[in-house]
């Protein structure tokens, strides 16, 4: 599993007018092709009246499944594009879909991808996306003459403080990423002379969104 990617945390909508032609863009996060189907057979049904229904879409780690449709637009001009701006921005587990409802003048080829692109680009504006890393919990259980230490070695690594235990000893929780694990536990112990217990729990996974920790 890659130890850093971009994700769709929470979907979102746009929608731009192109030659009074409206492009509404909906974008949802999925785990698998199935719900990617899903999300779109929804909402074929919800603009059943709408000329076109284009999608994109991309699943897995290393997006093993894409998949792009331009119903009916001509070839290239909807669901590639699309796709392009899904995988342009690193973004996996996604599917969009472009509702087109005509206006009476055509856009030609070039005008076509814009729109889609533009719709995609205006609905990832209004998307939450994270940048889901690799860390773990890290447990460093001191005395109190040591927590101080340990506080500032945390704010100078620029770790983030889960929790803070007190009891006749302290234990003090951080969120470690991946490749400063060895350099945490090296400056916990200088700091306490080895007195600190570390205990460090199983890879997980995370974001930051508004300045708050999110676990994936």
């Amino acid at each position: 599993m890659a130890d850093s990617h971009i994700i769709l945390y929470q979907g979102g909508q746009g929608e731009i007018v192109e030659k009074k032609s409206r492009f509404i863009a909906n974008i949802f996060p999925v785990q698998n092709e199935e719900e990617a189907l899903e999300e779109i057979a929804r909402m074929k049904k919800k603009y059943y009246d709408a000329r076109h229904n284009c999608f994109a879409y991309v699943i897995g780690e290393n997006n093993e499944t894409e998949r792009c449709s331009d119903d009916g637009e001509p070839s290239g001009t909807a669901g590639r594009p699309m796709l392009d701006v899904l995988t342009g921005q690193g973004i996996h587990n996604a599917v969009a879909i472009v509702t087109r409802y005509f206006g009476g003048t055509l856009l030609g080829t070039g005008g076509l991808v814009r729109a889609y692109s533009g719709a995609m680009k205006e609905g990832l504006a209004n998307c939450v996306l994270l940048k889901r890393k690799a860390g773990h919990k890290m447990s460093i259980k001191t005395d109190y003459n040591d927590i101080g230490k340990l506080q500032y070695a945390a704010r100078k690594l620029e770790l983030t403080e889960l929790d803070t235990i007190y009891t006749d000893t302290v234990t003090l929780v951080l969120l470690v990423p991946d490749d400063m694990l060895e350099k945490t536990e090296k400056e916990v112990t200088e700091r306490t002379s080895g007195r600190a217990g570390i205990t460090c729990g199983e890879k997980l996974y995370y974001g930051i969104s508004g300045g708050e920790i999110v676990l994936l």
